[in-house]
């Protein structure tokens, strides 16, 4: 399987962009972080996780013995194990960035994150940044808000609910606020053709599957259309920090 690769960030009406994401083909490994906090709590959040998930999936990557420091769960893969494993250290170092320095107490961030190998795909998030794909023209929403809204109403109510619904934006859980995170995961097998799409709130919170699907089709590269998510949300009047990484296989 061939990825291609975009991605595209934008600061949107805020004063600081707390979004951060990174990608690293040679590892397989994508990532999109949306950080929150006071002072500039939310940007060192979203870039300490980005950077802790990245060292431990590289680390691993490398062929010899692998520490599992919340051991393993067996009914997932060696690889989904190490992308669930980077994420609950992520929080372990956001977590204890905060405990140490008054001014970033009670920062956090927002994770999604993709490992491929081969033909398959891993994926683990906390928070209400999402993953999408696009297959055969139909886009399906891959991972589970972390909010009240979705524990609420469940995952398609949440989505059709009013933006301004009040517990749109209430997290149940993020990485950085306490010593420990459960990630939610998943795996999938790649088919060519696919389309993912990793985005902040920024993006998702205007537009709706509809919405990014006419997008996706619409636009000719994966870059184009990380571009093209990106200014449709601002120009929808979002009032956040937005940000899409788009992964085409072939």
């Amino acid at each position: 399987m061939e990825l291609t690769v975009g991605s595209r960030t934008d600061i949107g009406p805020r004063k600081m962009n707390q979004d951060y994401l990174g990608w690293w083909p040679e590892l397989g490994l994508f990532v999109v972080a949306d950080g929150m906090g006071g002072h500039n709590g939310g940007e060192v959040a979203s870039h300490l996780a980005v950077e802790a998930i990245h060292q431990f999936i590289a680390e691993s990557a490398a062929g010899g013995d692998i520490t599992w420091p919340f051991g393993i769960e067996l009914a997932y893969s060696i690889d989904s194990n190490r992308l669930t494993s980077a994420v609950r250290l992520a929080n372990r170092k956001v977590y204890a960035e905060g405990s140490r320095h008054a001014e970033l107490s009670g920062m956090g961030t927002t994770v999604v994150a993709v490992l491929v190998s081969g033909d398959r795909l891993a994926l683990a998030s906390v928070g209400d940044s999402r993953i999408y794909r696009l297959r055969d023209g139909s886009l399906e929403q891959l991972t589970k808000d972390d909010t009240w809204l979705a524990s609420v109403l469940g995952a398609k109510e949440a989505e059709d609910a009013d933006p301004a619904h009040p517990l749109r934006h209430v997290l149940t859980s993020v990485v950085g606020t306490r010593g420990d995170v459960k990630p939610g995961a998943r795996e999938e097998q790649l088919v060519a053709g696919d389309t993912f799409v990793m985005c902040s709130d920024g993006v998702h919170g205007r537009l709706d599957s509809a919405a990014i699907t006419a997008v996706l089709m619409a636009a000719s590269s994966p870059p184009d259309q990380a571009t093209r998510l990106v200014d449709e949300a601002l120009t929808r009047g979002s009032s956040d920090n937005a940000t899409a990484l788009v992964i085409a296989v072939s």
